[in-house]
């Protein structure tokens, strides 16, 4: 979904570009919040490296997969999907929406990386090497966030209901409630399946949700504001969303809309 000012296109000052060379090696850790009943959820952070991140991409979606970082931008004029290399920052690849569309989540799915939209309630579906558009197809929602659990695609709206979609047809196979006890979880965003979990942002905070994806209960909570405090009080930074995970070596990929750091994060138990 979008960030504080995103549903309308207005324009937005010129950022301060960062240049980065190199890889700025962090480890720093810091507690995360859990439901204290369940101490075995407990974790802390540790970050692990941060990497360039284009200060002018209105993250929706992030992707690692095989070394290769993927991303979706919105933002009406301005949406893309791009290749980018992890260490440097730069577009490799970029393929750029109609102007019409407001770009949300990316999933990769059978060789093919899937892109939802916005208001439109459409999306497309790319190549993975050359990012040409193979198909598009309809949705029954806005789109935010969308992952892959190896067998359905996974949309959220932004709303407390993730619904799983047949990656063939598209259609709508089972919808879950997503729940904190007996508190319903809005404003769900960008959505990563990890491990048999659904890791999500919760739009508009530094929060991101472990969901269970059969009963929708929230297993623990990850709190990522002390990312913050390692770039320039000068960047103009919008709202923590973009996760991604790299199945090697077990370390998510965390960024922001406008952030100009991507950081790598190693979780590990505490206690």
């Amino acid at each position: 979904m979008v960030g504080v000012n995103a549903r309308s296109s207005i324009p937005r000052g010129r950022l301060l570009f960062l240049l980065l060379v190199g890889v700025v090696i962090v480890s720093l850790s810091y507690p995360l919040l859990t439901k204290p009943e369940e101490p075995d959820t407990e974790h802390a952070y540790t970050v692990v490296n941060t990497f360039p991140h284009d200060p002018e991409a209105f993250t929706q979606g992030l992707v690692y997969h095989d070394g290769r970082l993927y991303e979706g931008t919105g933002l009406r004029g301005q949406s893309s999907v791009r290749i980018v290399e992890l260490e440097t920052g730069e577009i490799t690849l970029i393929h750029r929406l109609p102007p019409e569309y407001h770009g949300e989540g990316i999933a990769i799915h059978g060789g093919r990386i899937i892109q939802v939209t916005w208001q439109s309630r459409e999306g497309f579906v790319y190549d993975m090497d050359s990012l040409e558009v193979l198909d598009n197809f309809g949705i029954s929602t806005e789109g935010w966030g969308l992952t892959s659990d190896g067998a359905s695609l996974i949309l959220s709206n932004g709303t407390s209901t993730l619904r799983f979609l047949d990656p063939e047809t598209f259609q709508e196979t089972r919808t879950v409630e997503v729940h904190d006890g007996d508190e319903a979880v809005s404003l769900i965003n960008e959505l990563e399946y990890i491990d048999g979990e659904i890791f999500a942002n919760i739009w508009n905070t530094d929060l991101i949700a472990r969901i269970d994806p059969f009963s929708g209960s929230v297993l623990g909570w990850l709190e990522f504001s002390g990312l913050r405090d390692h770039i320039d009080d000068d960047a103009s930074l919008d709202v923590l969303n973009g996760l991604a995970y790299d199945d090697e070596t077990g370390h998510l990929f965390v960024t922001g809309k406008l952030w100009p750091l991507l950081f790598e994060i190693e979780l590990t138990p505490m206690g």
